[in-house]
């Protein structure tokens, strides 16, 4: 590696998320020059079908010319201007209205941050000040779920049930962040146990939980419809029908993370949609924009805005705000992102190719490797296991998720390892051939790792 390459700057210089630091002062990063379509292209030349757009993200590719003239026009006519002090600009007036137009029934009204983790954080603070105003300074307690994700900054990592976020990080930063079980069901169920007896413990599990905490002191309950960091995990049957009978009894407030899953993920325009989930707010990002710009809308309802003005005629204003949310070209972009998903109809084409992508991927069920495939839409999750008829785990130490998602990178497939879940979450305008592709590179990743643990000793458990 020649000293002033730029893989030697990347190692000098750069600190790279949620990675493994020290290897990579070893071996440096893949380094993307550019895209076209659903595929990536890196320092060497070499294509990856991007099987996870890039994180969660890029719904219509890399190469979406619309949204470059959509950037470049409104940075000609206002690059930029904020939203402070009564001030604001057409964009974001815009895209509030066409949120509100779309949003699940009662979100009528919109802030706006950069990303999911300012939106979710954002939804701490209102959710905080909405119950001092309304008479219920003792309702602060936010109940997340173990694997969930909802974002980096110190409250939204708190409230996400990720162990290696909080880990010498001093996290979670207080004991208003509780957490309940992770809903997988492959994993947690108990012998006999059906989907809907598996939910219904889970919504017990949680009604104890308010009990014992009281359920004067807990604010909210934050959900992603399908888990992104815990693996592109669908809910069991019935879960999100039991949950919500429990939030009801106690009057606590459904928070539905769609960071990823709004825009079409699922096949409908949010998972709230497709699983039932009547949100009181709903923080979306990522495929606003199809990520050609970084923006996020927290919706809130009707009631909870009503509590905010109240708060102004209290306070003298609303003090919350990000100096680029709302920023006019992001805004420009997402609005030209909508048009583009109504225009080309991408629901009805994620529709149209979800079953094969979905029986594609459960095809691979018989796979000496694979435990388990959960999806729905153009997200799933394939479980890795070491013995799954009795769903024996392999051991963390043996990192076979880590090697699969190795062995994908070198067949020229990007996805996402998360344990050993890998998870994939493709463009929406994949096509059925683009599909095919993408499962035969990795099924091929599949057999690559399954003949180096055969080769092996076994590995004693841990």
């Amino acid at each position: 590696m020649r000293p002033n390459s730029l893989h030697a700057a990347d190692i000098a210089h750069m600190v790279h998320q949620q990675t493994d630091l020290d290897a990579h002062g070893r071996d440096g990063a893949i380094l993307i020059t550019r895209g076209e379509g659903c595929r990536v292209y890196d320092t060497e030349g070499k294509d990856y079908i991007e099987g996870m757009a890039a994180l969660w993200c890029a719904s219509l590719g890399f190469s979406e010319k619309r949204l470059a003239d959509a950037a470049y026009r409104q940075m000609l006519e206002l690059p930029y201007y904020h939203t402070f002090s009564g001030m604001g600009h057409a964009p974001s007036v815009r895209l509030a209205e066409k949120l509100a137009e779309i949003a699940p029934p009662g979100l009528n009204h919109v802030l706006f941050q950069s990303s999911g983790s300012e939106s979710n954080d954002a939804a701490i603070k209102i959710i905080w000040y909405f119950n001092n105003l309304i008479g219920r300074p003792h309702k602060k307690k936010l109940i997340g779920r173990l694997r969930g994700y909802h974002g980096n900054t110190v409250a939204a990592a708190s409230l996400s049930g990720q162990p290696l976020m909080h880990l010498d990080f001093d996290l979670p930063l207080s004991d208003r962040f509780l957490h309940i079980s992770n809903p997988n069901y492959y994993r947690e169920h108990t012998p006999g146990e059906t989907e809907d007896a598996f939910s219904a413990r889970m919504a017990a599990e949680l009604e104890q939980l308010i009990e014992r905490e009281g359920p004067e002191t807990i604010a909210a309950f934050f959900a992603e419809p399908v888990q992104g960091g815990g693996g592109a995990l669908t809910p069991p049957r019935g879960y999100f029908q039991a949950i919500q009978a429990v939030l009801k009894k106690h009057d606590i407030l459904f928070v539905a993370d769609e960071v990823i899953c709004g825009f079409g993920r699922t096949g409908n325009r949010w998972g709230s949609e497709t699983y039932g989930i009547q949100p009181d707010m709903l923080s979306c990002a990522k495929q606003l924009t199809a990520s050609y710009q970084p923006l996020s809308a927290l919706l809130i309802s009707d009631r909870i805005h009503a509590a905010l003005i109240e708060g102004s005629r209290k306070n003298g204003r609303f003090g919350h705000g990000f100096t680029y949310g709302g920023h006019p070209v992001a805004c420009a972009v997402a609005l030209e992102t909508l048009a583009i998903y109504e225009e080309r109809d991408i629901l009805g084409h994620v529709r149209a190719v979800s079953p094969v992508f979905l029986e594609g991927l459960e095809a691979l069920r018989e796979h000496p490797l694979v435990g388990d495939v959960r999806g729905v839409g153009l997200i799933a999750g394939v479980e890795l296991m070491a013995d799954k008829a009795a769903r024996t785990p392999f051991p963390v130490s043996a990192k076979v998720g880590q090697r699969v998602q190795d062995a994908c990178i070198a067949a020229g497939l990007i996805i996402r390892a998360i344990g050993d879940r890998m998870a994939f979450t493709p463009p929406l305008i994949i096509t059925a051939a683009e599909v095919q592709e993408m499962l035969l590179r990795f099924r091929r990743a599949l057999d690559d790792v399954w003949a180096e643990v055969q080769a092996e000793p076994p590995l004693a458990a841990e």
